[in-house]
């Protein structure tokens, strides 16, 4: 499979790096981008090949990965249009630009996957919601999902419409995990620990407890109660951020930002 990337940024990194050499040689891997230094490195650490500009080795390619700043994405649709004869599949990591637009951009073109992952694929953690138009095929649509799972889990949508919800649960979600490690983390120095001791005790109860959940065959809310004894500390507590709404704040956080992703969805995609 040959796969170019239009973009060498921080996700195209990370996508590259656990591709290379498992989903792909680094020398079937091309990437774009106009800075040399970004293309240098990549090629010292993964074989890729390069170039500044978009040209021959893109029109070959199996796979087009679209990872450029979303401001960016129409200029770069309208120098892809001549590369498309050979039908190759776009995938679209760049946040906001709904597929419908980009298609409308390539003057129709229909073998696109949108896609939504979120930082932890820096670390090969990662979780990305993904949506494929009409015209992708079976075989395509499998060699986006193995793209993808190159960098973490994969979480197939049936309308782009989900992709907000995705970008409001697990695009947006790492923010909310370190807010609340913040907020333990400074309850920890309130109360008379160090910061070291209060940044170790936070993370690994946070890892410990997503492991866990992970790996428990019983919902979190079962967990939760279970570690939450009438008249206890941990009761103290939950009750405390339940007399202050907590739960109720997240959710509606996480609508604000489903509806900031459809606000932008309409801006971008102007």
């Amino acid at each position: 499979m040959k796969i170019s990337f239009i973009g060498g940024g921080n996700m195209a990194t990370a996508l590259i790096a656990g591709l290379a050499g498992n989903v792909a040689q680094g020398a079937d891997i091309h990437v774009v981008d106009p800075e040399p230094e970004a293309l240098q490195r990549l090629h010292a650490a993964y074989g890729v090949t390069s170039a500044p500009d978009i040209g021959a080795t893109v029109a070959a390619s199996d796979v087009i990965v679209l990872a450029v700043k979303p401001q960016q994405m129409r200029d770069v649709a309208l120098h892809l249009q001549s590369q498309l004869s050979g039908g190759p599949l776009l995938l679209s990591i760049a946040a906001g630009i709904r597929a419908e637009d980009l298609s409308r951009w390539l003057g129709g073109y229909g073998a696109i996957v949108r896609t939504m992952p979120n930082t932890p694929a820096l670390i090969g953690q990662g979780v990305t919601g993904m949506v494929a138009l009409a015209g992708v095929g079976a075989a395509q649509k499998e060699a986006a999902d193995s793209i993808m799972r190159a960098v973490g889990l994969t979480v197939w949508l049936d309308e782009e419409s989900l992709i907000d919800p995705v970008t409001a649960v697990s695009g947006s979600g790492p923010a909310y995990v370190f807010y609340f490690l913040e907020a333990m983390q400074q309850a920890a120095r309130d109360m008379g620990l160090s910061a070291e001791q209060g940044r170790a005790l936070a993370l690994a109860t946070f890892t410990g407890a997503a492991q866990l959940a992970a790996q428990s065959d019983e919902g979190v809310e079962v967990l939760r109660q279970r570690v939450t004894s009438k008249g206890g500390t941990t009761h103290a507590a939950i009750s405390s951020m339940e007399a202050a709404g907590v739960k109720e704040a997240i959710v509606a956080a996480m609508k604000a930002a489903a509806a900031r992703g459809r606000e932008l969805g309409e801006e971008l995609g102007k």
